[in-house]
């Protein structure tokens, strides 16, 4: 069965759940929604293609292996807006267009956010029916991407090449075996645990041996962009045996 493989780490990554007022939380491993937002940047999909995003969310099935989740930081977060009546009718291409109003028309959002610090995790993919990309295609988005990555929020962005792979394995496990990635990068950006126990999350429907130690409920299946829609998605979790990050 075909893989396509790659790997995600940055100094800071964000991986949003159901956020309700000033609290913003994250998990710590990404979400099926920041996979999909990932690929739908490096192929050019915009946030107001719902078909196009909802063909990403449903054509492929996700699978992650967590060689480490990262310490938690909770950031203190002031952001200026004006009010939508300073706005009307005038359009807005920069920030600076934004920020434009008197001073006494914006107004100061407060929130408390969540970030991931030294995350690492692999990313597994594989096309389902109706897939809109072949897998090389998307491996070559995210190799030369249109618009920039980022994990999780626009202040987080990728620290190393994510070295987007095709390969054969039958089953999960033995695709995140056989994905290669420089080892001198992570050298460099460390420190990691090179022998700590990985672990695998996947969707019920992907080909692994592994049974499921447990199975959780997460609300990231995308919906609908627009409205700010996500439905629950069961996901499969055990820990793994094998190489650690430096795989």
């Amino acid at each position: 069965m075909e893989f396509l493989v790659f790997r995600l780490y940055a100094p800071l990554a964000a991986w949003g759940r159901v956020a309700v007022g000033q609290e913003r939380p994250s998990d710590p491993y990404p979400s099926k929604s920041a996979i999909v937002g990932l690929l739908a940047a490096a192929l050019g999909i915009r946030r107001e293609e719902e078909a196009a995003l909802a063909a990403l969310a449903e054509g492929y099935g996700c699978a992650l292996c967590i060689d480490q989740e990262g310490a938690l930081l909770r950031d203190y977060h002031t952001a200026q807006v004006p009010s939508r009546v300073a706005l009307k009718g005038r359009p807005l291409l920069t920030r600076r267009d934004e920020l434009a109003p008197a001073r006494a028309d914006l107004n100061t959002i407060l929130s408390f956010r969540e970030y991931r610090c030294d995350a690492l995790a692999r990313v597994a993919l594989w096309a389902r029916s109706g897939a809109p990309q072949p897998l090389a295609a998307l491996a070559a988005a995210l190799r030369r991407p249109r618009f920039a990555l980022y994990l999780g929020r626009k202040s987080c962005p990728p620290a190393l090449p994510l070295c987007a792979q095709c390969l054969d394995a039958a089953t999960l496990e033995a695709a995140f075996a056989a994905a290669r990635f420089p080892d001198e990068w992570l050298d460099e950006a460390g420190p990691f645990d090179p022998a700590s126990t990985p672990l695998l999350c996947w969707e019920l429907d992907a080909p692994t041996a592994l049974a499921a130690q447990m199975t959780v409920l997460r609300r990231d299946q995308p919906r609908s962009r627009r409205r700010w829609q996500f439905g629950e998605r069961s996901e499969a979790q055990a820990r793994m045996a094998g190489p650690g990050a430096s795989s």
